[in-house]
């Protein structure tokens, strides 16, 4: 017979990983069963002679998210900032504008208002909703049925406001507003410390990266633990009807464990064969947890030319025909291997999965080369992607999404121990759910519990607060008076009545433009 582990961990990814690490230096003996010929799961650096490095999954670290920034340090991994000096560009129906910050500026005074409304609606109703316990939130049953396209058209009155933000739901959950529960989307927003903090890349989550790639994170954590992590292990069987649980790998391997954590993303436990049964919850919630959809791309240049234009590289693109809708800078923090990084994301990543990689490489040329106006962006000399959605052991990316109706009825069982199962990875966390942040939160709590149990630990040291992170401090981001108290754009036309909006509005936008909500291109 095989010997008897202290735990089994389902998953060689970020999370999988940092509950064995944790697991193992409080002396138990752990084995991790990777289905990949790789460790990382949803982050994947790959490395060539064309572009050094590069992140073709998850990439991006900001400030707060202090667990993956201390598992980096320990592991001598250091982190540098995404390039944002210069201006951005907003690119709407075939028109360019540029400006600095994370959001667009608009002169219209109904958008600006409308824009004002919706983010401050989203972390308003955001406070709301417990980070634990999203369905116990006041208004839970209400929120879970709408879908945040109804939310959208009920908070933002101007066409304007309504397309940026469905790009906002687009790029932040990869998925499309029909689909996603406003109670899901509010708490998930909520996770990241809010809608600025989520979306900004100067003190956001997109406001760094990793000097050598975030694939280092799994892989140096891989030689850390050297023979207990086993790749090209599928488990395709789990039976807990014994006294210690049996896990069986596709290519025959039995082992035999106290515990097991399950460290992949919740649909892919249906992948697994379970006796006893999973309970109806459960197995209802697993079949009810898609994955967001995305395509990562690169197009690497001579130059990064668009510097010298005084664009930074990060483009939103808010037309219909683009394949991208979001763009960041990609070129490494030593100038060399210029790079523009390109999502597409959602019904465009499922819309662009027949053409052939030349055939995609050539539409985001094209659109790169009209949204920055220059003919150079035709001429990349270089190109990588990766396509989530194709991997059958993620089924995509960034996150599991929850559609409307899902977290009421069946989200309370998401972190809820089965006998000697515990469950991890990034969908499970409390804190920046979705993120390389989360995936390490969950993991060191699902290793807690199991220490628990086994009497290593009390109770009370099984959700452990994060001292922040000495190298990435967080600056706080403060609403002004004007932005907590000004109408809403639908709001602000009733109180003043359709016949005097004219004036009024010339008014306001002067008023704005002096309090510095607009800027100048």
């Amino acid at each position: 017979m095989s010997p008897v582990y202290d735990v089994i961990v389902i998953g060689g990814g970020i999370s999988g990983l940092t509950a064995a690490k944790l697991l193992v230096e409080s002396g138990l003996n752990v084995v991790v069963l990777e289905a990949r010929d790789r460790v990382g799961g949803r982050t994947h650096t790959i490395r060539n002679k064309e572009v050094q490095y590069v992140d073709v999954g998850g990439a991006y670290v900001g400030p707060t998210q202090n667990r993956i920034l201390r598992v980096a340090k320990e592991l001598g991994i250091q982190t540098y900032k995404v390039n944002v000096s210069q201006r951005v560009i907003h690119h709407v129906r075939g028109k360019t504008s540029a400006f600095h910050g994370a959001f667009p500026p608009a002169w219209n005074p109904l958008v600006i208002l409308d824009y004002n409304h919706l983010w401050r609606t989203i972390d308003e109703w955001g406070r709301e909703i417990p980070v634990d316990a999203p369905w116990k939130a006041p208004h839970a049953d209400e929120w879970d049925k709408m879908t945040m396209k109804e939310f959208i058209d009920k908070v933002c009155w101007t066409k304007a406001a309504k397309r940026f933000a469905q790009l906002f739901v687009n790029v932040n959950v990869t998925s499309e507003t029909q689909h996603v529960s406003v109670l899901w989307f509010l708490w998930y927003t909520k996770l990241c410390g809010g809608t600025q903090r989520m979306f900004s890349v100067e003190n956001g989550g997109q406001e760094r990266k990793f000097v050598g790639g975030a694939g280092q994170i799994s892989e140096k954590l891989c030689e850390l633990l050297k023979d207990q992590v086993k790749l090209q292990r599928p488990v395709v069987r789990l039976d807990q009807t014994g006294e210690n649980a049996i896990v069986e790998t596709l290519n025959h391997e039995v082992y035999h464990a106290k515990y097991v954590i399950s460290a992949i993303p919740p649909t892919l436990t249906a992948k697994i064969h379970f006796n006893p049964e999973l309970p109806p919850i459960r197995n209802q919630l697993i079949q009810r947890l898609p994955m967001g959809s995305v395509i990562k791309t690169m197009m690497y240049y001579k130059e990064a030319f668009w510097r010298k234009l005084d664009y930074c590289g990060a483009m939103f693109v808010d037309d219909e025909n683009t394949p991208v809708e979001i763009a960041l800078d990609d070129t490494k923090p030593d100038g060399s291997s210029p790079a523009l990084m390109g999502f597409i994301l959602s019904r465009r990543a499922s819309a662009l999965a027949n053409l052939t990689k030349e055939q995609r490489k050539k539409r985001i040329s094209e659109y790169y080369a009209k949204v920055l106006g220059t003919e150079k962006a035709l001429h990349p000399v270089h190109y990588e992607e990766k396509n989530w959605c194709e991997e059958q052991y993620s089924g995509g990316c960034y996150t599991a999404y929850f559609p409307p109706g899902v977290m009421t009825q069946y989200g309370s069982v998401i972190r809820q121990p089965i006998g000697k199962l515990y469950f991890a990875g990034t969908e499970t966390a409390t804190q920046w759910s979705g993120y390389m942040e989360g995936a390490v939160q969950a993991g060191e709590r699902a290793a807690r519990e199991i220490m628990c149990k086994m009497g290593l630990i009390p109770e009370n040291e099984i959700w452990l607060p994060e001292p922040e992170s000495v190298d990435v401090p967080a600056l706080p981001f403060d609403r002004s008076f004007l932005e907590r108290n000004l109408p809403s754009a639908r709001g602000f036309v009733r109180f003043i009545g359709y016949s005097t909006f004219l004036a009024s509005a010339a008014a306001l936008g002067l008023f704005a433009y002096k309090q510095g909500f607009i800027t100048r291109v």
